[in-house]
């Protein structure tokens, strides 16, 4: 799994910083991305990066704000001459329906695929495989906004071939359940063990994103023990009160989210458009004085989330 930053920029885009979306390639089991949030440009940050419009399959909104969707439409239409004919599922709160039909209607926008759109309209799961589960809680924002924990399954163990041979079990049906943790019994009467021949488990990964947000316990929650936490940082350290006006965090706030939640890892974004690139590295000191594994986001980073045995 990686994440690939599309735009780390608050309210509008800067020279080398585009607004808001984040690119999420799953499992080569899946063979698909991701998209979080689609700010305008995004599909232009895409053309700059390994991602695929032709694989992308479901994308999440957090919230209706321009700099969140104002891309969305341009790459809907553009996933299409890039090849994909695959069906295109988008999750939002409610109205985004509404703003898409209307769109593509007005524009006399045809798509040459299946384009399914859900408006969330309550917690929990809103997605779920034999692969991955993803749930959506909202977040405290001037508007509704969702924020997102993706969980990818447990899967189990590498079956040792070696010890297969040496025990006497054929490939097929008996060596398939002993992948699966279940132990067999051979024709012969003997019992063999999952255990005894299928290395450790690897334990599922968890992304969580939060997009706007002021603290909140859902962010906490949403971010429960996470390999990797997105979270917003509008603001630096000291401007809690302005963050709180518009419905956002300092570089602390998300630090203190993410300590909180036990995360193994923040990775702050939307930075407010006051500060150049030159200062993301102060912001992200700020948050490490809290939460020593953070760092700034910045665009077209590429982030990969290894497996835990």
């Amino acid at each position: 799994m990686e994440l690939t930053f599309l735009g780390t920029s608050a309210g509008r885009p800067l020279p080398g910083r585009n607004v808001s979306s984040t690119a999420l390639r799953l499992p080569p089991a899946c063979g698909a991305y991701w998209l979080f949030d689609c700010g305008e440009g995004t599909q232009q940050q895409i053309m700059r990066t390994p991602v695929k419009l032709s694989k992308l399959e479901r994308i999440f909104i957090t919230h209706l704000h321009g700099d969140h969707t104002f891309g969305l439409p341009g790459l809907l239409s553009s996933r299409a001459f890039a090849g994909g004919t695959s069906p295109v599922w988008v999750y939002g709160p409610p109205g985004i329906r509404k703003w898409i039909e209307m769109t593509l209607e007005i524009t006399e926008t045809r798509l040459e695929y299946e384009l399914h759109l859900v408006e969330i309209e309550r917690e929990g799961t809103v997605y779920e495989d034999g692969h991955v589960r993803i749930s959506a809680a909202e977040l405290v924002h001037r508007t509704v906004c969702y924020g997102y924990r993706i969980e990818e399954k447990a899967s189990f163990g590498k079956l040792d071939v070696s010890k297969l041979e040496a025990y006497g079990v054929p490939s097929g049906p008996l060596a398939g359940r002993l992948k699966s943790g279940e132990d067999v019994t051979l024709p012969d009467g003997r019992i063999i063990r999952s255990a005894d021949v299928v290395g450790p488990p690897s334990a599922g990964r968890v992304i969580t994103i939060l997009s706007d947000t002021s603290p909140c316990d859902n962010a906490v929650m949403l971010a429960k023990h996470a390999d990797v936490l997105v979270h917003e940082a509008t603001f630096e350290a000291g401007l809690e009160s302005k963050a709180l006006e518009y419905g956002h965090c300092t570089t602390v706030q998300a630090a203190e989210t993410a300590r909180k939640a036990g995360a193994k890892r923040l990775l702050l974004t939307h930075f407010s458009t006051r500060y150049r690139d030159e200062r993301l590295q102060l912001l992200a000191e700020e948050a490490k004085a809290v939460f020593p594994a953070a760092f700034a986001a910045y665009d077209l980073l590429e982030v990969h989330i290894p497996k835990t045995k």
